[in-house]
């Protein structure tokens, strides 16, 4: 395995301090983008943590039709390249379609396979061959053992500046867990990322939309930082209550420090025992 993987100079890995990657989950709009990009800036400059921006310019995979999926393709980059340039962070994004891949790494610093598709080999062949840094989450129907096949797919076109996330389990109907034991499993294939918010979820609860218990979001972060994950995901929300998207489970903007300065010692915590 490779013991890092790098996101636009970001080294992610044994060692390394803590990365955050957290946005909204879905681009809601040009100034909504900049505005939440900046203020969670302030928030991990004043941790001394690395930042990636994570938003969706698609979800594909929402409960109902009537759920909001975002500007597409186009429009969805180039608030993400403003993001960039604006802001001055590395952008991540998900992919469902091979076709998106070659437009989606022309702006993107890391492509992320969506939890449902990676098994998707098109798809993870496609990520692979723009060069760009590519991050696979676990399928919640998968076990760590059979990710390194995901991670063997992305390797077979040269690429090998890859990611693994885990983002919980599934537990009969509507119920996510979460088993530490994936985290140091996955990372004998490559650096683990570790999906606080989304493992918080109840998928369908609602029937046409995915309920949550974002509550519990602390206790998972800094379990997962303590079993050894090299990065954390949060989707961060200023109004959370009235998100476009997994408005359940987005973590409050204004709660963020709070949340990244326990993880961030814990992690300090297991740097200096290593």
């Amino acid at each position: 395995m490779s013991e890092t993987a790098s996101i636009a100079g970001v080294r992610i890995g044994p060692g390394r301090p803590l990365t955050v990657i957290a946005g909204p989950c879905v681009i809601e709009s040009l100034e909504h983008s900049l505005g939440l990009a900046a203020a969670i800036h302030d928030v991990c400059q004043t941790l001394n943590l690395p930042l990636i921006f994570k938003a969706s310019f698609d979800k594909a995979n929402r409960s109902s039709i009537d759920s909001f999926r975002g500007p597409g393709l186009t429009d969805g980059l180039a608030i993400l390249d403003r993001v960039k340039r604006d802001i001055g962070l590395p952008v991540l994004s998900d992919i469902h379609e091979a076709a998106h891949a070659a437009p989606a790494g022309e702006v993107l610093d890391c492509i992320q396979i969506p939890a449902f598709l990676c098994r998707q080999t098109d798809l993870l062949l496609a990520a692979g061959n723009t060069g760009v840094a590519v991050n696979v989450k676990k399928g919640q129907y998968m076990s760590p053992e059979e990710m390194g096949n995901a991670i063997q797919k992305v390797r077979s076109t040269g690429n090998q500046n890859l990611l693994l996330t885990e983002r919980g389990t599934f537990f009969g109907y509507n119920r996510l867990v979460n088993d530490m034991t994936a985290i140091p499993r996955m990372r004998t294939f490559a650096p683990v990322v570790f999906d606080a918010t989304h493992s918080c979820q109840l998928p369908g609860e609602a029937g046409n939309a995915s309920g949550g218990q974002r509550q519990y979001a602390p206790t998972l972060a800094a379990a997962a930082v303590a079993a050894g994950c090299d990065a954390l995901f949060l989707e961060v929300h200023d109004d959370p209550d009235n998100a476009k998207s997994d408005a359940a489970t987005v973590w409050p903007l204004v709660e963020l420090e709070s949340i990244l300065t326990k993880c961030a010692r814990v992690r300090d915590a297991i740097n200096d025992l290593a």
